[in-house]
Formats: structure tokens, sequence, C-alpha cells
């Protein structure tokens, strides 16, 4: 049901009631300062249901506290403020309502039978395997809530599980037969393959000055800029290793991997100590951006660059490209030091010269040349297929093959998904920048696997799973839409 609910960000059922429930033993941390009203008050309606400031403030805690544990401790309110942490727990809440009012509508209920035996089968809860209510006392005063609160919210969450449970539609063993039958299909396929790279093009002077004069609009110099730089380095900065040490633990979250995995200071030393000289050195940085500003400082050097060269950050194009002549840009980092920059002239950008472009006026005729030339032999060889020299495969389908020489795995792969949701008998399939002209030469059905038609079974659930939340989503937002008697969320 988490999972179900946590796939439509833009309505973000968190199933915050049960994930309360995961939050057990986990200490309070700092919610926030906004204030909407009292706990009683409602921000909002959906259809007949109230969203309560005390359901909001759930939400929120427990949407603060998943991130928190995300950001291991460094999540704040700024953060929050910047993932729109309000309006996901408003609108966390907007789906549960919508699903409640829709449950009501069936009479779908939770009785207070059902709910006491989900509130004591609750491992937080148990003691020795058995409900302890001492336990479940000091967890709802731990967490300033109500049992009669807490039991509310448990309910709705019930109700939802419910009516998913009784809406939610299986495959039935026909749709899965027909599926299975159709993945069962086995083809033995002749086939040659036309590559691009094989596709041998000769231009001389006469067609590339042809084709630049009919494009030369397309060839244009970059837009450039001549500038003058003060450079303020931060090489001269003196550390020590608890100077860097604490710098590192107050920053650490901004040193993580691919994999998500924050590196130890060892491992981000080198970036760690980079960081920190530039910290140092920013304060020098500005003050030298003040006196280059007032005259009292020459630049260290003038530049003529073309727009976006790496010879500068990208943070400093940026402020370049909305500077205007003779304005100076504040001091920006680049690797190891800061740049100030003072622009003294913009030229806009203008038609190379066939010399200029020759190199890319050639690649592009090159390649039009060749795909016009494997288009044309394509065409002439599945023509002409029964008198091709053709490979052939083995028996065939999207999950067991040889590569079809030359192609590799993936190519083989796309030529086969191509080739069954295809019902011409011979053709081409374009894979890549290669061709494949084919023809079908025998096709007969497998004997269907019982894994085969357990992934069939998977698949098919997941379509009409996905089908049927999207179009239950798109009926309840018309049916019930969403009230907000606050601002701000």
């Amino acid at each position: 049901m988490i999972s179900w609910m946590q796939k439509h960000n833009k309505y973000l059922i968190v199933t915050i009631w049960v994930a309360t429930i995961a939050f057990i033993g986990a200490g309070f941390v700092g919610w926030g300062s906004y204030q909407y009203g009292s706990k009683a008050s409602a921000i909002g309606k959906v259809g007949d249901i109230e969203i309560t400031q005390e359901k909001f403030d759930m939400t929120y805690q427990n949407l603060y506290s998943k991130y928190n544990d995300i950001y291991k401790g460094k999540f704040d309110e700024a953060k929050a403020k910047e993932m729109g942490l309000l309006r996901q727990a408003f609108n966390s809440l907007v789906s549960q309502a919508q699903l409640l009012n829709l449950a009501k509508s069936y009479g779908i209920v939770v009785s207070d039978e059902e709910l006491r035996n989900y509130v004591t089968s609750i491992k937080g809860f148990q003691k020795e395997g058995r409900f302890n209510k001492a336990i479940y006392e000091t967890y709802l005063k731990g967490r300033r809530l109500k049992a009669k609160t807490f039991e509310s919210v448990l309910n709705d969450e019930l109700t939802v599980q419910k009516l998913v449970s009784l809406l939610e539609s299986k495959a039935m063993p026909f749709e899965t037969d027909i599926l299975a039958s159709a993945l069962s299909i086995v083809d033995k396929v002749a086939y040659k393959v036309l590559r691009l790279t094989d596709m041998e093009v000769k231009l001389d002077d006469t067609e590339l000055k042809s084709f630049w004069e009919q494009s030369k609009g397309d060839y244009m110099t970059p837009r450039t800029y001549e500038m003058e730089i003060v450079w303020t380095d931060s090489s001269a900065v003196e550390i020590d290793e608890k100077a860097l040490h604490e710098f590192y633990d107050k920053n650490s979250y901004n040193y993580v991997g691919a994999d998500g995995k924050q590196f130890s200071f060892e491992q981000a030393k080198d970036i760690v100590t980079k960081d920190y000289k530039l910290k140092k050195t920013k304060k020098e940085a500005l003050k030298t951006y003040v006196s280059y500003k007032k005259g009292e400082l020459k630049a260290t050097e003038t530049k003529t660059l073309p727009e976006n060269s790496p010879e500068l950050s990208a943070a400093l194009w940026k402020e370049i490209a909305k500077a205007t002549e003779g304005s100076i840009i504040k001091p920006k980092v680049v690797s190891t030091r800061y740049a100030t920059i003072k622009l003294l002239k913009i030229i806009a950008p203008k038609e190379k010269s066939f010399e200029q472009a020759r190199v890319e006026v050639e690649k592009r005729l090159t390649a039009e040349k060749k795909n016009e030339m494997l288009e044309k032999r394509s065409q002439e060889t599945l023509k002409n297929i029964d008198k091709e020299t053709l490979k052939t495969t083995d028996w065939v389908t999207m999950s067991k093959f040889d590569n079809m020489t030359p192609l590799g795995q993936q190519e083989t792969l796309q030529f086969l998904q191509k080739l069954f949701t295809s019902s011409a008998k011979k053709g081409m399939i374009t894979v890549s920048d290669n061709v494949v002209v084919y023809k079908v030469l025998e096709q007969k059905m497998d004997k269907v696997d019982n894994n085969l038609s357990k992934v069939v079974e998977g698949n098919v659930n997941q379509i009409k799973k996905s089908v049927f939340e999207s179009n239950l989503f798109k009926t309840l937002n018309k049916q019930y839409p969403a009230q907000k008697f606050v601002k701000g969320i």
C-alpha cells in the first residue's frame, strides 16, 4: 500500500499513519515554526472529509523525520522549504481524503475489532510477542498524541487499504494465456546487416562549397567576450588538521559518491582542503573586488574568450551572459581561485567563412550522404532479398537468442523487440546506426513454461494496476476537488 501511494508524487500518500509506527523510539526533531490556527481547525476540505490542523501536523512531522533520517540529521527548515514539504504533506492528505470519500460512498468501514486487532499486532507495541499497553501509552505520551487521535488516523489508513484491496483487479487466466502465447512464438530469420560506417563517401570542394552556400547561416562563430580578470588565489591559505576536520564535520553532507554514500574524511580530504581554502579566501576576494571597482587595483590580465569557454566556470558564464558592457561581476570560484571580471566588449556571432566552417560542413554533408546511401542500399537489398547472401538465426525469442553478427547483445535484442511487434514477413529494421534487412523463414509456437507464465502474470497485474491507478485519480480529482483554507501550502 505504501509503495502504491508513493508512486503518485502529485498526491503523495506517504501512508503516514503506518509510517508513524516506524518512528517508535525516534526522538523529536525541530519541526519548524509554521502555525495555521488551532489544532481543531480545518485547513482544507475534500468532499465530506476535512483536513485538520492536527492531521496536517502529524503528516508534516513524519515527512520531516523521514527526510531528516535520509540526510543523517542534517535536514532543516531551509531544506524543507526548498523541497516544498508543506505542499507534500497537504497533497498526501488530499489524496487520502479522496480515497476516504470513495470508501464512504461504497459503505466501506473498519470495525472497532479490526482496528483493535491491528493496533495490538504492531510489533513496536509488543513485549515478548504480546501487546503491552504501557508501551503503547508511553509512545502516545512521547508524541503528545491522544489515543483517540492516533487510532482515528490508523482507521483512515486501514479504510483506504480495504478500499484498494476491493478495487484491485488481478490478471485473468485468459489474459495471461494470450500474452504468454504471444511471447512463446519463435522465429527463424534470415538477415543482412548494413552498417552506416561501411558507407563510403567522397566529397570534393565544389560539393562542400555548394552545401555551405545553401546553409552558411548554420555556421556561426561563437559569441565572444573581451574582459579584464582580477584573480584571487587561495593557495597561500594555511591550514591545520583540526580546522580541516571541523570544516568537514560541518559540511560532510556535501561529500557523497554517486551511490549516495558519504565519503570519509580521508576519502574527501583533497576536495575538503580545496573548499576550506576557498572559504577562507572569500573575504579577501570581496575586498579585491571593491578595490578594483574603485580603480585602486589593476587587472591581472585581459582576455577574449568564446562563450562557455572551459577557462571559466559554468556559474561565472551564467553571470557573464546577464551582464552588459562595462559591468563588473562579483568574484566567482574558478578551480582553486576567485575571478573578478569586468566585461569590456561583447562580440556578436557572425557567419563563418568557408575555410572556418569547412570541418563542420564536411562532417554534416558526409553524414547526410551516408544516410542516403544506407537507405538506398537497404531498399535495394530488400527488393532483391531472395538473391542476397544472408545469415540465418537459430530459433529465436526475445528471451532466447544468440547475437546476430555483427550486432551486439543489446542491438540484437532491439531488433527482436521490433521484429516480434511487426506482422511483416520481410522488411527493414533500424538498430542504432545499422539497418537489418530480414525475412522470416519459419515460425512456430513454443511450449509455455511455468516461469514465463509467472512473469507474464506479474506484468499483466502491473499493467492493469498502473492503468487503474491513473484513471482512478483522474476521476477522484474531478469528483472530489480539494479546497484550501490557508495560504502557503
